[in-house]
């Protein structure tokens, strides 16, 4: 079972390096992002349902969703190439291609900040803090690359 696990993380590791070789046109990188946020969003939105009251806290099921998170929040970064700013149905502000320093830091920091959920999934206390933390990152992102 350790094997498995190892095998999943490194592959998961690599998953970016290699959906990056992977983008033919602009359109499939934006599609890629587009769809990695949209599932990393389904998960964030279950461990906020918990964190805000609107269902239960369940310790496993926050665990498995903060789990998927950290997963999912390592695919994004590599579908942002040179010449994905335009060409399908993007939100992306140029700023990202302009300032790539500035959104590599706030993408960093939001894999950084959802790193700590599942270390924190165990206690509904931890997890809010863990959270609002995770969130912030995420808004700061929303705010500086993300037209709405």
């Amino acid at each position: 079972m350790k094997h498995a696990l190892a095998l999943a993380a490194a592959l998961a590791a690599l998953t970016p390096f290699a959906a990056q070789a992977q983008f033919a046109k602009p359109e499939d990188a934006i599609k890629y992002r587009q769809a990695a946020f949209s599932l990393m969003g389904t998960h964030f939105g279950r461990i906020g349902a918990m964190v805000n009251g609107r269902i239960p806290y369940d310790a496993a099921g926050a665990t498995a969703n903060a789990n998927l998170v950290v997963t999912l929040s390592k695919l994004p970064g590599a579908a942002f190439p040179a010449g994905s700013e335009a060409g399908g149905n993007t939100r992306a502000k140029p700023e990202i291609w302009k300032d790539t320093a500035k959104f590599t830091a706030a993408y960093e920091k939001m894999v950084s900040a959802v790193g700590a959920l599942p270390a924190a999934a165990g206690n509904p206390d931890q997890l809010k803090t863990a959270f609002g933390a995770a969130a912030a990152t995420c808004k700061g992102c929303h705010d500086d690359f993300r037209r709405d």
